[in-house]
C-alpha cells in the first residue's frame, strides 16, 4: 500500500540582519518634523519693501501721465476753422506752407493784402494768435489790421486747425513762427525791415520771444501778453504730486525776452483788467528799445483807441 506524498511548500526566510546596522534618522518615529519658521522682521521688511515699490510705481505713472497730459492745461487747440475773414467782408488767400522734406506742408494760413494805395501797405504783419481755438477765432484782430492798411499772414501753429497735427509746446510754436517768417522773406519776397510780428495772449508771449531774436524786424505788436503764463499748469492740484517744473518745459517768459528787445514796441492792455500797471507791465519795464503802451478802453471806444494808437506808432517807424 503506498502513502501519498505530502507536497512541500516553499518557506521563506527573512534575509539576516545586520546588527551594526543602525537605524535611519527619523524612520520608525511617530513625531512629525516642526516647518521652518520665518522670522517676523523678515516679514515686515519684504512687505514694507513691497508697499514702498508698488507707491514708487504710482508716483512714476502719476509723473508720466503728468508728462504726456500737462499741455491740455495751457492750451487748447480746435480743429474746425470757422468763421473766416470773409465772413467780415475782407478778401483772403488760403495757403500752405513749411514743406517737410517729402513735400508735405505742415502749416496752414491765410493771406491777407492790403487794399490798393493802403496807408500803411509797405508793412506786413505775422499774426499770431493766442492758445485757444485757432486762426479762426481771431478774424476779428485781422479785419481790425486789414483796417489799418496793412498785409496780414495769419496762420494755425501745429495740432491747431487744419495744420499737421502735433502736440502744442514752446518749442513748436517758436518752430511755426520761424518758418512763417521764412515764408515772407523766402517766398513772398518780403523784406524783413517791413515785417511787424503781432501776438494776442499766449502769442504775444511768441511773438516777444521771436522779436528778441530778430533785430532785423521793423516792430512787434503785443496785445494783452500774459504774465504768469504756466500758472494753470503749476498751480494744478497734481502739480503738487509730482516735480512739475521739470516735467513741463514751456516757459514764455517775457522778462527775459522784454530785457533783449532792440526793436521798436507797442503794448496793448485792456485797462478792465486787474492789476493795471502791477505784474501785467513787469516785462514792459524791462524795454530799453522804443516802446509805447496803450490802456484801451471798453468797447466800443476801444476799436477807436486802438486804431489812432497803432497808426501812431506804424507812422513813427523808421523810414517812413
Amino acid at each position: 500500500m503506498s502513502i501519498p506524498s505530502k507536497k512541500l511548500q516553499p518557506r521563506l526566510v527573512p534575509p539576516p540582519q545586520r546588527k551594526d546596522r543602525q537605524p535611519l534618522p527619523g524612520r520608525g518615529r511617530s513625531e512629525t518634523a516642526a516647518p521652518p519658521t520665518v522670522p517676523g522682521r523678515w516679514l515686515l521688511t519684504a512687505v514694507g519693501s513691497t508697499l514702498v515699490a508698488a507707491a514708487f510705481c504710482a508716483w512714476g505713472t502719476l509723473c508720466l501721465l503728468f508728462w504726456q497730459g500737462s499741455w491740455q492745461l495751457l492750451y487748447h487747440p480746435e480743429g474746425t476753422v470757422a468763421p473766416t475773414p470773409a465772413s467780415l467782408g475782407v478778401p483772403f488767400e488760403p495757403l500752405r506752407f513749411a514743406a517737410t522734406d517729402t513735400g508735405v506742408l505742415r502749416l496752414d494760413g491765410w493771406w491777407i493784402p492790403a487794399a490798393p494805395g493802403a496807408r500803411f501797405g509797405r508793412f506786413t504783419v505775422l499774426f499770431l494768435h493766442g492758445q485757444n481755438g485757432n486762426m479762426g477765432n481771431a478774424v476779428d484782430a485781422l479785419a481790425r489790421l486789414h483796417a489799418a492798411g496793412v498785409n496780414v499772414l495769419a496762420f494755425d501753429y501745429r495740432g491747431y486747425g487744419k495744420s499737421e497735427f502735433a502736440r502744442p509746446s514752446e518749442k513748436r510754436w517758436r518752430q511755426d513762427a520761424e518758418w512763417a517768417l521764412a515764408y515772407l522773406t523766402e517766398t513772398r519776397l518780403v523784406a524783413s525791415g517791413a515785417i511787424v510780428l503781432d501776438g494776442a495772449g499766449l502769442g504775444a508771449n511768441l511773438a516777444l520771444e521771436v522779436a528778441a531774436a530778430h533785430p532785423d524786424l521793423a516792430g512787434v505788436i503785443l496785445e494783452s501778453p500774459l504774465a504768469d503764463p504756466m500758472k494753470p499748469v503749476f498751480s494744478d492740484p497734481r502739480a503738487a504730486l509730482v516735480p512739475a517744473h521739470l516735467l513741463a518745459r514751456d516757459r514764455y517768459g517775457l522778462n527775459a525776452a522784454a530785457a533783449n528787445l532792440r526793436i521798436p514796441s507797442l503794448w496793448f492792455y485792456d485797462s478792465a483788467g486787474s492789476g493795471a500797471g502791477g505784474q501785467e507791465t513787469a516785462a514792459y519795464q524791462e524795454v530799453s528799445a522804443p516802446k509805447s503802451l496803450v490802456w484801451l478802453p471798453p468797447a466800443p471806444a476801444a476799436e477807436k483807441d486802438y486804431q489812432d494808437s497803432l497808426a501812431r506808432w506804424l507812422e513813427s517807424m523808421p523810414g517812413r
